[in-house]
């Protein structure tokens, strides 16, 4: 079987389709390996509007070393301009797929590009980067008092990652407020996916409501325990599933999880770079039909948005929050020889309308931006107004039978 899996720091909430292994002996065969998989497999046949056939000999007869094919190999994949598509040395490989596997070391965060700006893409909950404050959407604009301008994502999460109980420090730049560092000792990540508790200590759900906290794909039973909330709370009147901060993981679990709560339709495609389409529709398991809500905010990426658009589209959610992140790419991660690793975007995904949602988002129906007016620490405004909206779509669902 398939697995559709992303990585949990270092990426911007990345879509993996399975594991593909390569074994070269010498650095020019997995330089040639690498070139091979791109000229096959990346998703822009264009290759960035270049002639990819001038980089496969550029460096013959120069590769002696392992470490001249690690920075060959770097610069060629620069030239695709893709965050997303990039070599990984063993320790960075090492080190992802037990990201994968749900152990993270260091601070718990998530980080990407945004307009060639290192970005906070969500903290992962209880981590010590949430407890420290940090948001969606922060800048870091230093690690270690070290400029990120033009620092790749795998540079800048070596950086921040670390032995528990060492410090990184993060100058942040946040909309509205002065540039501000934070000191965070890092710590193991336990990585939790599923809750019934809401994100503010004291926030009251009425008794009638579900409210799912999933703030991450990553666990593999993350499905199943969606599941058993849904079938020991079929007395409740109604569900909010809670995906804001969520930035992916597992995209069988956005799949699974989708065809609970739909009675068929389309859940997601994928384009590749031939333009060939594939649909997964949903397979009639439902498990309720009972009216729902979704959170998501400007952290809700990848797994998220895919579930998040496969509700919305076919008209089975309303979704209430911000515009989600807008990762809209599939890649693929391939284990080269001497344990390194490459991921590459083979693939865009589409929500069932057919919409692309990549550096867009999935646009909520009811719209509740945070701004420095409304944020509250003891007041949760979105799962508020999800709340009301709810109960007002349950009201419609009792007057109809």
């Amino acid at each position: 079987m398939k697995r559709y899996i992303e990585t949990g720091l270092a990426v911007i909430a990345a879509v993996y389709l399975g594991f593909s292994t390569v074994q070269a002996s010498t650095p020019a065969e997995m330089y040639d390996d690498v070139w091979k998989i791109v000229n096959k497999k990346y998703y822009d046949p264009s290759n960035n509007f270049q002639d990819w056939n001038k980089w496969r000999y550029r460096y013959e007869h120069k590769l002696k070393t392992k470490e001249d094919a690690y920075v060959a190999i770097d610069t060629m994949l620069a030239s695709l301009n893709d965050p997303y598509t990039r070599f990984l040395q063993p320790k960075e490989f090492s080190e992802e797929t037990q990201s994968i596997k749900g152990s993270l070391k260091g601070i718990g965060t998530q980080i990407g590009l945004r307009d060639e700006n290192l970005v906070i893409i969500a903290p992962l909950e209880d981590s010590p980067a949430e407890k420290a404050g940090l948001l969606a959407e922060d800048q870091i604009l230093e690690i270690n008092g070290e400029t990120t301008k033009g620092m790749n994502i795998d540079v800048a999460a070596d950086k921040i990652r670390g032995e528990k109980g060492t410090t990184v420090t993060l100058l942040i730049k946040r909309s509205g407020v002065p540039n501000k560092y934070y000191s965070i000792v890092r710590d193991e990540i336990e990585v939790k996916s599923v809750s019934c508790k809401p994100p503010i200590e004291g926030t009251v759900i009425p008794d009638d409501i579900q409210y799912i906290r999933l703030s991450s794909f990553i666990s593999k039973n993350a499905a199943t325990e969606i599941e058993n909330i849904l079938n020991n709370s079929q007395s409740k009147s109604g569900y909010i599933l809670d995906l804001r901060s969520n930035p992916g993981g597992l995209l069988t679990n956005a799949i699974y999880i989708s065809d609970m709560l739909l009675n068929g339709g389309v859940i997601v495609s994928t384009v590749d770079r031939d333009r060939y389409k594939s649909t997964t529709r949903a397979r009639y398991n439902q498990v309720t039909s009972k009216p729902l809500v979704v959170l998501i905010n400007k952290g809700s990426a990848s797994a998220s948005e895919i579930l998040s658009g496969a509700l919305k589209d076919n008209h089975r959610a309303t979704i209430v929050g911000e515009q989600s992140f807008g990762k809209g790419l599939v890649q693929e991660i391939n284990k080269l020889s001497d344990e390194a690793g490459m991921n590459i975007t083979i693939q865009r995904y589409l929500t069932p309308s057919g919409t692309d949602i990549h550096k867009k988002g999935i646009t909520p129906d009811v719209v509740v931006e945070l701004t420095k007016d409304n944020v509250d620490t003891k007041n949760d405004v979105q799962l508020k107004k999800a709340i009301e909206v709810l109960k007002e779509m349950t009201c419609i669902a009792q007057q109809n039978g």
